[in-house]
């Protein structure tokens, strides 16, 4: 099944500064994969929901984040490791669009219950691999194994972007490809 725009949800759970800082080392170019997901998503129009876990004690979303994220795009707050086991999260995670796409931190917890619960509720998931992080390597991979066994769909962001366009015909093809031939492809997270 490829990923469609139009049927798409693309969440980002927890990208907090103090949590990122714990990510060591991060995957190669974390950020700017979360980046240029973030600025498909706004242009073709998928909605976006991101999530902060604990505020008070974590922090704020990562400046760069905060600042891809204006109004209306909501930022919910959570005390609960799954997205879905907050009321307000849950709503707002419901709806007619069935393909959840998952990023953030840490996969082996928020990211992986938020998954299962979203694949109880009969949603498409897909956790964008390249887009997560756990404090250890080891619990991302099992974590993504873990995820695979019960169902939920992988996937990484530039194939994403490319599934959400289809063709380079889509008026913003041209636009994207610039800026996933400009992402890093090798070095230390950022």
């Amino acid at each position: 099944m490829l990923i469609e725009a139009r049927r798409s949800r693309l969440v980002l759970v927890d990208l907090q500064a103090s949590l990122y800082a714990a990510m060591t080392p991060r995957p190669p170019n974390f950020l700017a994969r979360i980046q240029l997901l973030v600025r498909a998503a706004r242009l073709l129009d998928v909605p976006i929901v991101a999530t902060r876990q604990y505020p008070q004690g974590l922090g704020p979303l990562l400046p760069e984040l905060a600042a891809a994220l204006p109004p209306p795009i909501p930022v919910l707050d959570k005390t609960t490791f799954s997205c879905c086991a907050d009321d307000a999260i849950g709503a707002a995670l419901a709806g007619e669009r069935d393909q959840i796409l998952l990023a953030g931190i840490e996969t082996h917890v928020c990211i992986l219950q938020t998954a299962l619960d979203l694949r109880a509720r009969g949603q498409v998931v897909y956790v964008l691999a390249d887009a997560c992080a756990s404090r250890s390597p080891a619990d991302h991979d099992q974590a993504l194994w873990r995820l695979a066994g019960e169902g939920v769909r992988q996937a990484s962001v530039e194939s994403t972007v490319f599934e959400w366009l289809r063709t380079a015909e889509h008026p913003r093809f041209r636009e994207l490809i610039r800026e996933i031939r400009d992402l890093p492809k090798a070095g230390p997270g950022a």
